[in-house]
């Protein structure tokens, strides 16, 4: 895939590891970055070059209309699409009551939504004589941690949609990416640990030099250990996944 005179949208582009993607990605192609608080878009757009900002919440179906409609009239060249916009609640199985609206924020953030904005962009996409899809999941669709049981629940399921959608599209000009990073430290991680994490920055270099060499599911840093682990033995890597952090 060339990285480079592409036009790239990044949901949950204003700060974390979308902003680092836009950044790194925006020295060599047009980059539209969308987010829910405009302040924070405006300011993040501010830092970068060859960025556009669109406010709009993909959770929400009357702004993804209009959001598909600004990029069909305005970008009609759009040929990658980052689905990076998230949610995740930290969440106590045996103790919390309201384990049913977290997991439904989640599920239509991390998974519904994606699906929704992937299939109205699909048709202007299959015109593009080079495009792709990117799915930002997480080293959680492996094995889930009780702490975020229905955060991975969605990315388990988000990991199963992608496979599926790159398949159906083999014939196609689009080609279809998993971003499964680790713990990354972001403002959106601080309240599991984050500090302890990876930086943003090593996301979006890890993730550049795979989408160009076409490796189609990007397991960033320890996460590739980890998914052999899973692999070989299912048991520990859940074991291992919930050991005591920080």
């Amino acid at each position: 895939m060339k990285t480079s005179k592409n036009t790239i949208l990044i949901t949950g582009g204003s700060a974390g590891i979308g902003f680092e993607l836009a950044k790194k990605l925006s020295v060599n192609n047009h980059v539209i970055i969308i987010g829910r608080n405009q302040d924070r878009l405006q300011r993040a757009a501010g830092q970068l070059q060859n960025v556009s900002a669109i406010t709009a919440d993909v959770s929400n179906a009357a702004d993804v209309d209009a959001l598909v409609d600004q990029l069909t009239s305005n970008f009609p060249e759009l040929n990658i699409v980052i689905n990076n916009a998230g949610a995740a609640n930290l969440n106590n199985l045996l103790t919390d009551t309201n384990t049913f609206e977290k997991a439904s924020e989640e599920m239509l953030t991390n998974y519904l939504s994606i699906i929704r904005l992937n299939e109205k962009l699909l048709p202007s996409l299959k015109k593009q004589a080079d495009a792709a899809i990117v799915n930002v999941s997480s080293v959680v669709a492996f094995a889930p941690s009780t702490r975020l049981a229905t955060y991975g629940a969605t990315k388990a399921a988000l990991h199963a949609y992608t496979r599926a959608l790159r398949l159906a599209l083999i014939e196609t000009s689009v080609k279809v990416f998993e971003l499964m990073p680790p713990l990354v430290d972001t403002e959106f991680s601080a309240e599991i640990g984050g500090k302890n994490g990876i930086p943003a920055a090593q996301v979006a270099d890890e993730f550049v030099a795979a989408l160009e060499s076409d490796t189609y599911e990007i397991r960033v840093a320890n996460t590739e250990q980890f998914y052999r682990l899973y692999l070989s033995n299912p048991d520990e890597a859940l074991r291992v996944m919930n050991l005591p952090r920080d």
